[in-house]
C-alpha cells in the first residue's frame, strides 16, 4: 500500500514537471512605463507573461532556431537622462553563457546597458529575495524523504 502511494506520488511529480517544462513564466515589463517595475520591484498578476507566447526579438532571431525561452531576464540599461530603466522580460538562449541572450538591442546605439541577469525559473526576474528558492529547496528534499 505504501509503496503504490509513493508510486503515485512520484508519477504525479513528474508529470506535473513534464507540463510545465515549457510554460516558462516571467515578469515582462520596464520601468519607465511601469514604475512598479524598477529597482524595488513590485510584483503583479497583469505584468506576468507565459513566455511559450513571446518570440525572442529579431535581432536574436538568427541566433536561435528553437522559439522557446529558456529562462527570465532582468537587464538595467542607462538612459541618458540620468535615471536607469530597468527592462523584465523572457530570456532566449544559454542561461550559463548570457553573452549572446543578453546582448544589447542594435537599434538603441546610446543606450548602455549596465547590467544583465538571466535564471531559469518561473518569476526569478521579479524581486531578489531568496524565499521561493529556499521553498523549492526544501520542498524537494522533503519529497525526496518521503520517496525514498
Amino acid at each position: 500500500m505504501v509503496s503504490s502511494v509513493k508510486l503515485f506520488l512520484g508519477l504525479t511529480i513528474l508529470a506535473t514537471l513534464a507540463c510545465t517544462g515549457y510554460a516558462i513564466k516571467c515578469y515582462q515589463c520596464d520601468s519607465i512605463t511601469t514604475p512598479a517595475c524598477g529597482e524595488k520591484f513590485e510584483a503583479d498578476e497583469k505584468l506576468l507573461f507565459d513566455c511559450s507566447r513571446i518570440a525572442p526579438p529579431r535581432f536574436l532571431q538568427s541566433f536561435f532556431p528553437v522559439r522557446n525561452a529558456t529562462g527570465c531576464m532582468r537587464k538595467v540599461i542607462e538612459t541618458g537622462i540620468g535615471k536607469n530603466q530597468v527592462v523584465r522580460s523572457c530570456y532566449f538562449g544559454d542561461i550559463s553563457n548570457t553573452q549572446v541572450g543578453c546582448q544589447a538591442d542594435p537599434s538603441l546605439p546610446f543606450a548602455k546597458q549596465l547590467s544583465c541577469e538571466a535564471c531559469p525559473k518561473d518569476e526569478c526576474n521579479g524581486s531578489a529575495a531568496m524565499a521561493p528558492i529556499a521553498a523549492a529547496i526544501l520542498l524537494f528534499f522533503g519529497v525526496a524523504r518521503i520517496l525514498a
